[in-house]
């Protein structure tokens, strides 16, 4: 692609230029070059990338858009003239025409393979006329072409006088126009993204659950968000960050690039707390508790904008005022910024705010509360000190950098503090480009009252509350002893009044709102759905190339079927017709009288195939022969010949079906071995699924980039690369037979001749697999004793086993996240959360992870990503049910939803506040769903669905508005009439109490409609209003209403067939309407 300069752009700022060159004897800002002749920008060889950008290379891209390395910019009072190679000349000569206040001149040197010309010393010649000129004294340059000049320039005999014009450049680029606010508008909104979405988020995350890893570690992490890598495995941006931010999706990502690597810095860093943005991200492990400081800036189309944070875990009553302070006074200062205002003012304001508020403070104050940004990060000219008497004016961009250094905590530890945003100068105030994650409920971090004494154990730590990223407003979580989001001091007040059942309706309203303006935003632009299914295409057959690959047996115009060719051949009118078997749908046969006829019936369109209906043809519209039948005499030929085509058809689908399971198969990388070192080894450890052969313990290795399962025959191996890896888990066998490191793929791999999503590491924890012998005690004592102390030893080698394969977890994902650049966390499933259900065909006990819902005790296994789910549909929720089930709907709405069947009801509550913590939207309904239509409705136009209300057809929020609805629905459905109760007042003591004694008494048998159930019992109209209601039917009611319908009321008529025969067999028998579920008439339930 050309280089496109833009022309009116450059003439408008090479105006800016002449316009303060000119008013220079008037204007401060322009003093440094009121005397000068001309001005010289020199460019040499690029710098090196880890040197900052030079004020000269700045100047370059602010008036060019572009680099322009060794080339030199002589502006005169007359003329501009460039001196560059002949192929940047050839793009600069785009400016030559521009309508600017003074003409271009361009000098090319000549081409390397041709002789050279005399541009340089004509440049030298207008050089050396003048007396004196402005250039950048403090840059210094190298290459071919400086070195050539600076030749010319000592043999020269008058040489013009050098002033440094670096504060006039500065002046000159301090204001920005439209254009260049845009465009750091843009970078502000990328670097606040990144702070919100990521840098924020992963932080607590760090601190939740304790994770080692390094300051440079988790600054290379933030760096990757951008892409990274090279060549073919090269990644690009994290595209799951950068989507929550607004007006990003025109972004040109190869535009965007960091100011300086990301600093984090810890109590644990060697070098310890500096402000400077010259400091480096250490590689020590991040601390767990104190002062944490962040800071990073993105750069798009060269203009800066640039962050610092202050997270500070545990503070004591002086941080916590220290950062308010911090906070007041960038308030102050905004409303001081402004037109007009000197530097050296706002210094000496923020300074008397900080001797107002906390004298003591003083002497920490920083001595630079900031500086000018814009192309150059760093613009020295604008430094906001006290000793600075430049103006501010408006449009001005600064990076406001407040802070703290040199405190000193109640363990005579030093620390700092820094508040740093990017703001821009306004007529009356200034406004920040950078917002989000500054508040202290965003940045203080406090340890619960038990805590604080003593640091719980990673192993003993309770199963956090932590909202997930498919959630939205984060609540109050405490996480390894920490109180993220400080609701326990701020809030506890406010929580007395609410009960926990209005929490967590006021919190799934909230869901169910934001899941319906996502999908809406989601779908809102295709709208279309694909039916559930990708796009199928036609897929062409050939049998044979050409009439020579026909076999001979065609030349007897019988019908043959050739196996190797997978083609059946026909004689038709004479010719040997080849149909290919993917073209045949079946075939049969049947004798009448003594001829067998033999009937091929052919893939056509139109026709009522079920699930393969929709099966494309190349033309639908063409002619197509439906069947073709044959007659014969010999019964025994023809039996044959259905047979093989039946067998060859077989055989085409399960080949179909084989390649439709091996599609989403990937072949994995190479794994390299560790050189130089042994690697971390897991000895006698089993794998699942398991290789052929007999069952013997392998051993697995760590590797560089990979774990490896060796056989001990070595003969079969399993090699596992971290860059597969989505989930690894450990569960421990406190209450197992097993000690499990478990590996979830985000890509199933072949393990012998299965494909497997999940593979697992494990130990046994029996005793078989300790050495008890030299136990002498064991001959002398006998009895309780003896118990107490193998149950002792038991639990002391299950706990060193649990310790060893947790460290050897721990390895792996310390090896993963090294070797991808991005962290894999380690999950350990929280046991005192897990419920049991049916996820498969047996009852399997499921165990929350904070990411995952995952069952890893035996095969199959179960791991579902939290982050996955769209929605949660609570299922046969009936009062009298001891059994409901939980069907999860996928962000995929392709996917089938999971159902887990029979999870007990006495477990409700606690699943229902597990989903809630996890922010996972769901409803409750009475019936179970028919998903498959539901779903196919969906994927057909998933925009016209949310537009229609989305998932609220399912009955909304499950908690205190559904109690309503179900308390309402109870009284209109099973509450007894007026009458009946003044009829059994007399004896309600004994109906409400003594419901088992079947006195035969009057009142307690008409509860029962003993003598008219004809009367009592409900119509047919009034059972289909039920299950209508009972339905929560809205905007998708017309999937498969009558199915729900149908059974609901077979259910009921069956309940009620059931109180009749009851009643009419054993009246007084009380026990009997309870065994219908609930499913009687009203009066049963009403009494009860």
């Amino acid at each position: 692609m050309p280089v496109e300069l833009n022309k009116s752009l450059f003439a408008s700022r090479v105006k800016r230029i002449y316009d303060g060159w000119t008013k220079a004897q008037k204007n401060d800002e322009y003093s440094s070059i009121a005397d000068a002749d001309a001005m010289i920008l020199v460019a040499g060889d690029p710098a090196a990338e880890d040197e900052p950008m030079r004020k000269g290379t700045c100047l370059q891209q602010w008036l060019l858009g572009y680099e322009f390395p060794s080339t030199f910019i002589l502006f005169q009072t007359d003329k501009v003239t460039i001196l560059s190679s002949a192929s940047k000349a050839k793009i600069l000569s785009q400016i030559e025409g521009a309508a600017g206040v003074v003409p271009i001149e361009i000098l090319a040197q000549a081409k390397a393979k041709d002789p050279p010309n005399d541009s340089l010393s004509k440049f030298l010649e207008i050089y050396t006329s003048k007396k004196r000129i402005g250039t950048l004294m403090k840059e210094t340059h190298t290459g071919k072409l400086i070195a050539e000049w600076d030749k010319l320039l000592t043999g020269a005999v008058d040489k013009p006088e050098l002033v440094d014009m670096g504060p006039a450049v500065s002046s000159f680029m301090a204001v920005k126009d439209d254009e260049e606010l845009k465009t750091t508008q843009t970078a502000a909104t990328l670097t606040s993204t990144l702070l919100k979405h990521h840098v924020a988020l992963k932080l607590e995350s760090i601190l939740d659950k304790e994770a080692k890893i390094s300051h440079d570690m988790f600054a290379a992490q933030i760096e990757a968000r951008l892409g990274s890598g090279e060549g073919p495995s090269a990644k690009g941006p994290d595209m799951k960050v950068w989507n929550k931010g607004k007006g990003l999706n025109d972004v040109d990502w190869q535009l965007v690039e960091f100011c300086y690597p990301p600093i984090i810095i810890s109590k644990s860093s060697k070098t310890g707390y500096d402000l400077r943005y010259t400091a480096e991200s250490t590689d020590d492990n991040i601390a767990h508790k104190g002062v944490l400081l962040v800071a990073f800036g993105l750069r798009y189309k060269s203009y800066c904008a640039n962050v610092g944070r202050t997270f500070i875990v545990d503070p004591n009553p002086d941080q916590e005022t220290q950062y308010n302070l911090l906070l007041s006074l960038q308030s102050e200062l905004l409303s001081t910024i402004k037109d007009g205002v000197s530097i050296r003012e706002i210094y000496q304001h923020a300074l008397s705010f900080i001797k107002e508020k906390k004298p003591e403070l003083e002497k920490s104050f920083v001595k630079n509360i900031g500086f000018g940004t814009g192309i150059e990060f760093r613009d020295s000219a604008y430094l906001l000190s006290s000793k600075n008497g430049r103006l501010l004016k408006e449009n001005m961009v600064l990076n406001l950098s407040l802070g703290f250094s040199d405190l000193v905590d109640n363990s005579n530890q030093k620390y700092a503090l820094q508040l740093v945003d990017t703001i821009k100068v306004e007529k009356t105030r200034s406004t920040i480009l950078t917002e989000g994650t500054k508040s202290g409920k965003d940045t203080l971090f406090f340890l619960t009252p038990e805590s604080a004494d003593e640091k719980p154990k990673k192993s003993e730590k309770k199963p956090p509350v932590i909202p997930r990223a498919n959630g939205s407003p984060a609540k109050a979580k405490t996480v390894g002893g920490k109180v993220l989001r400080n609701q326990t001091r701020r809030a506890a007040q406010d929580d007395v009044h609410l009960t926990a059942a209005a929490k967590l309706a006021d919190h799934q309203r909230e869901l169910h709102e934001k899941l319906q303006s996502e999908g809406l935003a989601k779908f809102s632009e295709d709208g279309g759905g694909t039916g559930g299914k990708e796009g199928k295409g036609w897929k062409k057959f050939q049998s044979y190339k050409g009439e020579g690959a026909l076999p001979p047996e065609v030349d007897r115009l019988r019908i043959h079927v050739d196996r190797k060719a997978q083609t059946v051949i026909l004689p038709v009118h004479g010719f040997a017709v080849p149909f290919h078997i993917n073209t045949i749908k079946n075939a049969s046969k049947n004798d009448e009288g003594e001829f067998t006829y033999l009937r091929i019936n052919f893939q056509t369109p139109g026709q009522l195939a079920g699930k393969k209906e929709d099966t494309p043809f190349e033309d639908p519209d063409a002619t197509f022969i439906r069947s073709v039948s044959y007659r014969s005499p010999d019964g025994h030929r023809f039996d044959n010949i259905c047979k093989q085509i039946t067998d060859l058809k077989k055989e085409a689908n399960k080949r179909e079906q084989q390649k439709k399971e091996m599609a989403d198969v990937i072949e994995q990388g190479t794994l390299v071995e560790l050189k130089g070192r042994r690697p971390a080894k897991m000895s006698e450890a089993f794998v699942r699924p398991a290789l052929d052969g007999k069952r013997l313990p392998g051993e697995v290795e760590i590797h560089q980039n990979g774990v490896r399962y060796q056989s001990p025959l070595g003969s079969q191996k399993i090699d596992i690369l971290f860059s597969n890896v989505k989930h690894l888990f450990f569960q421990p066998c406190d209450h197992e037979l097993l000690v499990i490191v478990h590996l979830h793929l985000k890509a199933p791999i072949m393990i012998g001749k299965k494909k497997a999503f999940d593979v697992q590491f494990f130990r046994e924890a029996t005793d078989v697999q300790f050495d008890e012998t030299g136990n002498r005690k064991r001959k002398h004592r006998y009895g309780d004793e003896d118990e107490i102390e193998m149950e002792q030893q038991e639990r002391k080698r299950r706990a060193m086993l649990n310790k060893e394969i947790k460290a050897f977890a721990e390895k792996i994902a310390e090896a993963a996240s090294a070797s991808n650049g991005d962290t894999l966390e380690l999950d350990i499933p929280f046991r005192e959360l897990s419920f049991e259900g049916v996820p498969f065909r047996t009852s399997a006990r499921l165990q929350p992870t904070t990411e995952c819902l995952v069952h890893l005790t035996d095969p199959p296994f179960l791991v579902v990503t939290l982050a996955d789910i769209e929605m949660a549909s609570l299922e046969r929720v009936q009062y009298g049910l001891k059994q409901f089930d939980l069907v999860f709907i996928f962000k995929d709405f392709t996917k089938t939803p999971l159902h887990i069947n029979s999870i007990q009801s006495a477990q409700m509550d606690d699943v229902k506040n597990w989903l809630d913590s996890v922010d996972i939207p769901m409803s409750e309904g009475p019936v179970n769903l028919n998903w498959g239509p539901i779903m196919k409705h969906i994927n057909e136009s998933p925009y016209e669905f949310f537009q229609q209300g989305g998932w609220s057809f399912l009955g909304g929020v499950a908690g205190a508005e559904s109690d309503h609805s179900d308390a309402s629905e109870t009284e209109s459905e099973f509450e007894a009439d007026p009458e009946d109760f003044a009829e059994s007042e007399s004896s309600a003591d004994e109906s409400e109490f003594n419901d088992s004694d079947a006195s035969g008494s009057d009142e307690s048998g008409s509860d029962f409609g003993g003598g008219d159930e004809s009367d009592e019992g409900d119509d047919w109209d009034e059972l289909e209003r039920k299950a209508a209601k009972c339905m929560y039917l809205n905007p998708i009611s017309i999937l498969n209403t009558h199915d729900y319908r149908a059974a609901d009321l077979k259910r009921a008529e069956g309940g009620k067939k059931r109180d009749s025969d009851d009643s009419d067999d054993d009246r007084p028998k009380k026990k009997a309407p309870a065994k219908t579920n609930g499913k009687t008439n009203g009066k049963a339930k009403g009494k009860r």
